[in-house]
């Protein structure tokens, strides 16, 4: 099966690109993936860059698993929202290189990085959930009022999508660079990352994510009981 992440390591540095030939859908599988991937880059001990194909970082959640009926669009669901709290709790920095769109799980993955870099361009980049007639999870519920702005925390009910700019003041990034500057850019935050003392970056991660991991965690619980209850 070809896989539809890659990763290459240099100078304690790992680049995982997604890139499944389409917009990035997160289907199940492709979850997977990048998890493993994560695996991959915490064996070898280096910063990870988490970087989307051109044009678009990812679409979200594959809207086609979300048709097939509600036990696997669950079942996608909690394994991205797992995939946010091994992120939030990753013990070496992420770096995500946001390469154009980014809907709601592409948002959810760049707002579980440590740091995050987005190019300039015509892209959209936020929660569009309301606006397809899905209510937003309760996962990233907690994430959004962890990372974003009030501003952007409100904007959330309107299903609003931002370009890279106004993501930028809302909390969704935290820079905005041109395209041909993105790799640049994305090493450089990753090589001032490696070399900051990695015990004490873990324990302040740790310290600052408890609060929205443990939040996460409780709404996910909340949610798989209203499911066995249905």
């Amino acid at each position: 099966m070809t896989s539809n992440v890659r990763v290459t390591i240099e100078d304690r540095i790992a680049w995982v690109d997604v890139d499944d030939g389409k917009v990035n859908a997160m289907s199940r599988e492709l979850i997977g993936e990048v998890d493993a991937a994560l695996t991959e880059v915490e064996h070898a001990g280096a910063v990870a860059v988490l970087r989307g194909r051109p044009g678009i970082f990812s679409a979200g959640f594959d809207l086609a698993t979300f048709g097939r009926g509600a036990g696997p669009g669950l079942e996608m669901v909690r394994a991205g929202a797992n995939l946010i709290l091994r992120m939030l709790a990753f013990p070496r920095p992420i770096v995500t290189a946001c390469t154009g769109h980014a809907y709601p799980m592409g948002a959810f993955l760049m707002l579980s990085a440590d740091v995050r870099v987005a190019v300039s361009g015509d892209f959209r980049i936020g929660m569009n959930e309301v606006a397809i007639g899905l209510t937003v999870p309760r996962f990233a519920v907690e994430l959004a009022r962890h990372r974003l702005t009030p501003p952007g925390f409100a904007r959330i009910t309107g299903g609003a999508m931002f370009g890279p700019e106004e993501a930028l003041r809302l909390g969704y990034v935290d820079r905005v660079v041109d395209p041909d500057r993105l790799a640049e850019v994305a090493r450089e935050e990753a090589e001032r990352l490696s070399t900051v003392d990695m015990p004490s970056y873990v324990a302040t991660k740790a310290r600052i994510n408890e609060r929205a991991q443990d939040a996460i965690r409780a709404g996910l619980e909340s949610e798989a009981g209203q499911s066995a209850q249905a």
